[in-house]
């Protein structure tokens, strides 16, 4: 009625007051609804105009169809509680929130760029996390965002995997690089070459490697100095020094530098020849010098590598190549006669009739009056004479039979470090720890090595000394190997396992190595497989078989799981002398070993549940019952062939 009359007058233009009831908002519920009737209502005058009017008819409409829409959500309450003041502050604080202008909300889309996930990657890969970064490409990046990646996000994968030795994931993503069109560039290839040197699998690391070369060489690309280096690398890792040459020769042709890092590979390769390494890098040492290039101290720390663990070969035919100076020297554009290096590296000199060596361009005798290491002075050095230097006072060479020969010929420790101070470089620890286990041991040369160690301010650590504790237990001298970790408990340097596997390679008796294991035990350290079985071959060898009884219970006291080397050990121990039969003679020393056999079997037939109850490798256990069955095999031919023996005496008797 009331929209009726106010439709009338607004037509006529005429006005007229109305009383008004301000409702609440709230619904009318229980005894709060009937308050609010009873509570008197407040009259506001006002004219309706044909504008106004209109407003007024919507507001209206929409109270009465909005009108107790909200008692449906309190209709079902049975209790209500008092809201507390703090509670309508909140309340008022968040309705004057909701009045404030919202903020223009972010276009969706991608957020992150190909380069930012380069970055996440390289930092995740340099953090150790190379399965976070890979998770990162592969689900955030590509298949989350769906971004189209760039050469660089494969290169930086590829070469954290290269770095782990993941040879087969950095070649799925390099052939993944191909499929999208994409170009590698330089660091691909280099992070490519480099995954192949650092894999574990060596045959199938060279097949990709001569792949990816040849598919480098039939596209024509010009490749950097890293790149080639990376391929010296990977060659030299794998003891190929003739491809090692072509690679250089390559570099050289496309007009790269060589520098130490070049040689650096190159004496890498040297090192993988056991037999004649430690000739071949002093031939690339002489090669290194006449270049005009100063070796560093990576270079240096490889000819002491090599010199550790390298022989020279035939002393005649060293004594001709390096000790032969009439030699021509011509240089190349780039200063390395490559042409030189691969005559002396790859093809040997021919041992011709009557007594003679043929090198390139002279004859020099096969046997000299002397075939010793003669000094004209008191200090021979085969270093002064690559130099060119007269003098040198090395004359000719003997059959070097330990590192610590080979090191004489470089004139010692000490000369090797007066070289490497004439030439502004420092030991690091790595030079001497390698001077550790290549000097002669002794407290002497422990003494040399803790005076330069103290000069430079380098900090020895538990491997430099367990480089000196085994080179002299090698040698014999237990006294001198504790000598050493007297002088480690007087630096407050902490022994570990490695420490005392070093010292039981001094321990020939009993004593001795009931005392090391006494002395782990004190030290809170647990003794492993490699420890006993030091002490096994030792044993073994003087056939003690009271203290092979001794280890093997200790092993099985303190839960030490055999590895196939001590089953070799003790099954070589358990083994009778050939040609001997126990039937015929009676032998009481090799009672012993029977003693041994039959205790060694009980041992090893133990030995599998307890591992297999402790949740160990399958592995061990199977290898540990195959000896078991091999030992029963045994048994049972010995049962079967006493058996048989017994029968025929019985059919001989009348």
């Amino acid at each position: 009625m009331l929209q009726s009359v106010a439709t009338f007058c607004c037509r006529n233009g005429a006005t007229m007051s109305v009383m008004v009831a301000k409702l609440s908002r709230l619904p009318a519920v229980n005894e709060r609804a009937a308050r609010l009737r009873r509570a008197p209502t407040h009259v506001r005058r006002f004219s309706l105009t044909a504008s106004s009017w209109r407003q007024e008819a919507d507001l209206a409409s929409d109270s009465e169809e909005n009108f107790g829409a909200l008692s449906a959500d309190i209709s079902s309450r049975r209790s209500f509680r008092k809201v507390s003041p703090e509670m309508l502050d909140l309340s008022y604080r968040k309705d004057d929130d909701d009045q404030k202008p919202e903020e223009p909300s972010r276009r969706p889309g991608r957020r992150n760029t190909t380069y930012w996930y380069f970055l996440q990657c390289k930092k995740l890969i340099k953090a150790g996390k190379l399965e976070e970064a890979l998770g990162m490409f592969e689900n955030d990046m590509l298949r989350g965002e769906r971004l189209q990646p760039e050469e660089y996000n494969y290169s930086v994968l590829i070469g954290g995997c290269g770095r782990a030795g993941g040879l087969k994931k950095a070649f799925k993503l390099y052939n993944d690089l191909k499929k999208r069109d994409l170009e590698a560039s330089d660091a691909t290839y280099t992070a490519l070459f480099n995954a192949c040197a650092e894999s574990p699998h060596r045959r199938v690391a060279l097949e990709q490697a001569l792949k990816l070369e040849q598919e480098v060489r039939r596209k024509n690309l010009i490749l950097s100095a890293a790149t080639y280096h990376a391929v010296l690398k990977t060659h030299a890792l794998h003891n190929n020094l003739h491809a090692c040459i072509q690679t250089l020769r390559e570099m050289l042709d496309v007009g790269h530098a060589v520098t130490q890092e070049t040689f650096h590979y190159l004496l890498m390769g040297c090192l993988k020849d056991k037999e004649i390494g430690f000739r071949l890098a002093l031939q690339v040492w002489r090669q290194m010098l006449k270049s005009g290039l100063i070796p560093d101290s990576k270079n240096y720390n490889l000819l002491l590598r090599t010199a550790r663990d390298c022989g020279m070969g035939d002393p005649a035919l060293a004594s001709s190549i390096l000790l032969h100076s009439n030699e021509p020297h011509v240089k190349s554009r780039k200063g390395v006669d490559i042409d030189l290096l691969e005559r002396q590296l790859l093809h040997q000199p021919d041992v011709r009739d009557g007594g003679c060596v043929e090198t390139q361009n002279s004859l020099v005798p096969l046997r000299p009056a002397k075939t010793t290491l003669l000094p004209v002075d008191l200090n021979p050095n085969m270093l002064d004479l690559l130099e060119g230097k007269d003098g040198s006072g090395v004359i000719s060479l003997r059959a070097v039979e330990g590192a610590s020969d080979r090191l004489a010929v470089l004139g010692g420790g000490q000369g090797l470090l007066e070289k490497m101070a004439a030439a502004g470089l420092e030991p690091d620890l790595r030079t001497l720890t390698l001077l550790a286990d290549t000097m002669a041991p002794g407290l002497r040369s422990l003494e040399t090595l803790l005076k330069v160690a103290k000069q430079h301010r380098i900090k020895l650590d538990v491997a430099f000394f367990n480089s000196a504790i085994r080179r002299a237990a090698k040698s014999g001298d237990l006294d001198g190997a504790k000598a050493v970790l007297s002088v480690m408990r007087q630096r407050n340097v902490s022994a570990d396992v490695q420490t005392f596997g070093s010292l039981a390679l001094g321990c020939q008796r009993q004593k001795e190595g009931l005392q090391l294991l006494s002395d782990m035990e004190e030290a809170g350290l647990q003794p492993n497989a490699h420890v006993l079985s030091t002490l096994i071959g030792r044993a073994s060898r003087r056939l003690d078989y009271v203290y092979l009884k001794t280890l093997l219970k200790s092993m099985r006291d303190k839960g030490v799981w055999p590895n196939p080397v001590i089953i070799k050990q003790l099954e070589f121990a358990a083994r009778y002398p050939p040609n001997y039969d126990q039937y015929k003679s009676r032998n009481n020393y090799l009672l012993q070993i029977d003693g041994f056999r039959g205790f060694y079997e009980q041992w090893l037939q133990g030995m599998p549940a307890q591992r297999e109850q402790d949740g160990q490798s399958v592995s061990s256990v199977a290898f540990v019952k195959n000896q078991a069955e091999k030992i029963m095999g045994r048994r049972k031919q010995r049962a079967a062939a006493r058996i048989k023996l017994s029968g025929m005496g019985k059919n001989t008797t009348p």
